[in-house]
């Protein structure tokens, strides 16, 4: 899930995440579009009021390229002419602020059940590894691995991506914010930390480093 909100760091990021749900936050339309065009979300929820662009000219951009992906709008504007608005441009619900927390859950799980794409309760698994993000527990065997949020939103979006580069910046952007100090070795630090707990005791190795590219997690013979 992705949420586009005009404020960096919301209330309602921190809700969904604590709600069991894996979440990036993007806080610009341009910010969010790049993330619509590179990763493959389960549901989006589109603030109207966005710098750069706003949350109308994200939602047509995105419906030009995607009409799979269930999006809610989230708005202040209450008018029946915008709600028609929204739907028109090909929002799949439309909720007017304020509005109280369990109706947005309530709401989220309607349009993730109306989806076809798979739910994140679904458990992830790559050779031995296995991630159920619904309970957030991570096994590799019958190992239990103990690992800290970050690290599991890391090793989620490596899971997620089996087999693909992610660069350092995309993964900055996409488990940290969005705005994160690029000069920072958070990454690295963060990699090498999780190999300590999914890698170090096991023959076979899962996440591997592309010198000047970035990480994957893949199983290689």
């Amino acid at each position: 899930m992705t949420v586009l909100h005009s404020a960096p760091a919301t209330a309602l990021h921190q809700g969904l995440k604590e709600s069991g749900y894996l979440v990036d936050n993007a806080s610009t339309g341009k910010d969010g579009i790049h993330l619509a065009n590179q990763f493959d979300y389960d549901l989006i929820m589109l603030d109207v009021n966005l710098p750069e662009i706003d949350g109308w000219g994200v939602l047509e951009r995105i419906r030009n390229e995607n009409t799979e992906t269930k999006i809610m709008m989230l708005s202040a504007r209450g008018r029946l002419a915008d709600k028609v608005k929204g739907l028109d441009l090909g929002a799949d619900d439309y909720l007017v602020k304020p509005f109280e927390f369990p109706e947005l859950l309530a709401r989220t799980r309607t349009l993730l059940r109306r989806g076809n794409k798979v739910a994140i309760s679904d458990k992830l698994k790559v050779a031995d590894l296995e991630l159920d993000p619904s309970r957030h527990r991570a096994y590799r065997g019958d190992t239990k691995i103990n690992l800290t949020p970050k690290e599991f939103s890391l090793l989620h979006l490596l899971m997620r991506h089996t087999g693909e580069v992610l660069s350092r910046t995309q993964i900055i952007s996409l488990v940290w914010d969005m705005n994160f100090d690029c000069d920072t070795n958070v990454v690295e630090v963060s990699i090498r930390r999780l190999r300590a707990k999914i890698d170090d005791a096991f023959e076979n190795k899962l996440i591997h480093t592309l010198r000047g590219v970035g990480y994957t997690l893949e199983e290689r013979d």
